[in-house]
């Protein structure tokens, strides 16, 4: 399976990049983002791709590929709305529509978020937003297209994010994470989790297009069997 990998240096990114090069059914990933991943791997291509508005300058370099893993984001908290419109929607649809021209069989995997408003018209602009990219995905013509809606994520494998807030936010909850996988475990995933049950439904697809935290976790475990 090749795989065009979006976000590679942000925390989801690196757990999916981390997964995709350990899994034997993954033979070549693409890496394109505004910068490297800092990762070195005999499997692993990686564009620099300054404009992620516009892909023509390398449209014919992503012919080929069987599935796609988005994971490229902005925290709503990070920037006005316009701009979380811009990165989360315009990007995101830039680098799908292109994808879907050149990849009519390609599987697009994008990670949304838990809450996300399918509806488009509920109070809390980021949900709106999210909600807005999932729908237009979704009507793109890819062989299929899976929405991913995490919650909390845990970072495993010295993975960290890149945004200063969530690291500090980690630093303090880490002492109590026992805790929180004891009392709060349905709400949490972790990013080994994620990235494996990217591969799996991109491998064999999901019974349904939106997966919420539980189906998630059931096809991390369903994907973990195969690689035992």
């Amino acid at each position: 399976m090749k795989v065009i990998l979006f976000g590679a240096s942000g925390m989801v990114g690196q757990g999916v990049l981390r997964e995709c090069l350990l899994d034997h059914a993954v033979e070549r990933i693409l890496s394109i983002g505004r910068s490297r991943s800092l990762e070195a791997h005999p499997k692993l291509t990686e564009i620099v791709q300054p404009d992620l508005d516009n892909y023509d300058a390398i449209a014919d370099q992503l012919v080929g590929f069987d599935a796609c893993f988005f994971c490229l984001g902005v925290s709503s908290g990070a920037v006005d709305q316009q701009e979380y419109e811009r990165i989360t929607y315009g990007i995101t649809l830039a680098a799908a529509e292109i994808l879907a021209r050149q990849n009519p069989q390609m599987t697009f995997v994008y990670v949304t978020g838990a809450g996300t408003d399918s509806s488009e018209k509920g109070r809390t602009f980021w949900a709106r937003i999210k909600g807005k990219t999932e729908n237009a995905l979704l009507r793109l013509p890819f062989k299929a297209a899976y929405m991913f809606r995490p919650g909390f994520i845990e970072p495993l494998h010295g993975i960290r994010s890149r945004t200063k807030s969530y690291r500090l936010l980690y630093a303090v909850m880490r002492p109590l994470l026992p805790l929180f996988r004891l009392f709060l475990g349905n709400y949490m995933l972790t990013t080994e989790q994620i990235g494996r049950a990217m591969i799996k439904v991109a491998r064999d697809g999901a019974p349904k297009p939106i997966l919420e935290i539980q189906d998630i976790r059931a096809l991390a475990l369903q994907h973990s069997k195969i690689l035992q």
